[in-house]
């Protein structure tokens, strides 16, 4: 089925003090999916699940502020933030509730979405995050080392943090667009998030969430673990797991089934 485009080239609004950009596939009668980018990327991440899904789902998926054609707006700021500016991109467009998938940064979204904002949500999928994702000190580490030297110095690494040697050999040309989307990305709004998410621990209350929930993991990220996504399993009542043959960015590595797992899951 081809995908019914709503716009091909993404819009803009003004959400708490920043532009936000982002972009409409398919059919705003159908029920609302929201696909929430990862650290160094932007929205062009979600291109195979929003292809696959349009026809069923109204698709609305946006830069992190920081992040693509989004501004980063006036920094520091928390997870809570992030997650308010979804909040705000609902309300711009009118939508209710809607169905929310995240990954790695965009999981911390949601898992704070479905702590704070779960009357907004109808369902909640988390891939390959966690409730706190590494410690302080190396975040902060790189956001200094991003401001002073700028996206460089974390491009050259990130291949190996997201893909497995296999993706790395397979597709290449894949590995080299994300690579320079990252290294295209604005050093201040990256270091921003980075701040945040030293910051971000909801180690505390994330068994709060009553939302329905599955959690996607990659059996070979090195990033957020398949114990992290067991901990989260174990604190969200009837939560679902997944594994899939990938890194840290699965919805590239394994696209196919990781898209029919949100298929199943939002059914």
């Amino acid at each position: 089925m081809t995908p019914i485009r709503s716009d091909t080239v993404g819009q803009t609004c003004e959400v708490n003090g920043m532009r936000m950009h982002y972009r409409t596939d398919g059919d705003r009668a159908k029920p609302c999916l929201l696909l929430s980018n990862s650290l160094g990327t932007d929205l062009s991440m979600w291109d195979a699940q929003a292809d696959a899904l349009a026809g069923d789902f109204f698709v609305v998926r946006y830069d992190t502020r920081g992040h693509g054609q989004s501004a980063s707006g006036s920094a520091p700021f928390g997870i809570g933030r992030l997650g308010l500016d979804v909040v705000a991109l609902l309300d711009h467009l009118d939508i209710a509730r809607t169905a929310f998938c995240g990954i790695s940064m965009g999981g911390l979204t949601g898992q704070w979405l479905g702590i704070h904002q779960p009357q907004r949500l109808t369902k909640l999928v988390l891939a390959n995050t966690a409730a706190r994702i590494g410690g302080a000190a190396p975040w902060q580490l790189r956001a200094e080392q991003v401001r002073c030297d700028g996206m460089a110095a974390v491009a050259g690494s990130a291949a190996a943090r997201w893909f497995t040697p296999q993706f790395l050999q397979r597709a290449p040309d894949t590995v080299a667009r994300m690579v320079d989307a990252l290294r295209d990305q604005d050093a201040g709004g990256y270091a921003a998030c980075c701040e945040a998410l030293a910051q971000a621990d909801l180690h505390a209350c994330v068994g709060t969430i009553a939302v329905p929930t599955l959690i996607i993991v990659g059996g070979h990220d090195p990033v957020t673990t398949i114990d992290d996504g067991r901990w989260l399993q174990q604190q969200i009542a009837g939560a679902r797991l997944v594994n899939l043959p990938a890194s840290h960015i699965s919805n590239i590595e394994a696209a196919d089934l990781f898209t029919e797992q949100l298929r199943t899951f939002l059914a």
